[in-house]
């Protein structure tokens, strides 16, 4: 019989397959999304060089204290980490939803950090 994959042992194998197209280069890094529970954290990676650029998560100090939904606190980190990897000169990446659906909280940052000026 065969044994049942769990949720996050499912989303795992969906993110190795999904790293074998996407690559961070350091024209164009990788904006790579986490979402837990609560929380959602996002990068700006230059897998070439092995270093991240910019980060933001919904556990800094200037949006811990940020009410409103999930959804709304992923916009402001997309909002930020589009901020930070512009003032660090990036302005394109390729976007790494690391196996998770583009959908809600993933979708907001996105779509937040497209509107603040990064191209992807």
């Amino acid at each position: 019989m065969a044994q049942a994959t769990s949720r996050t042992a499912a989303r795992h194998k969906r993110h190795a397959r999904i790293r074998l197209t996407v690559e961070g280069t350091a024209p164009r890094p990788r904006l790579a999304v986490f979402r837990s529970l609560n929380q959602i954290y996002a990068q700006v990676i230059d897998d070439a060089a092995g270093r991240t650029i910019a980060a933001a998560s919904s556990l800094e100090k200037e949006l811990r204290s940020a009410k409103g939904t999930k959804t709304e606190r992923a916009k402001a980190v997309g909002t930020l980490v589009a901020q930070r990897a512009k003032a660090a000169g990036v302005e394109r990446v390729v976007f790494d939803r690391a196996g998770f659906r583009y959908h809600g909280r993933v979708k907001s940052l996105a779509e937040a950090a497209r509107e603040a000026g990064l191209d992807f």
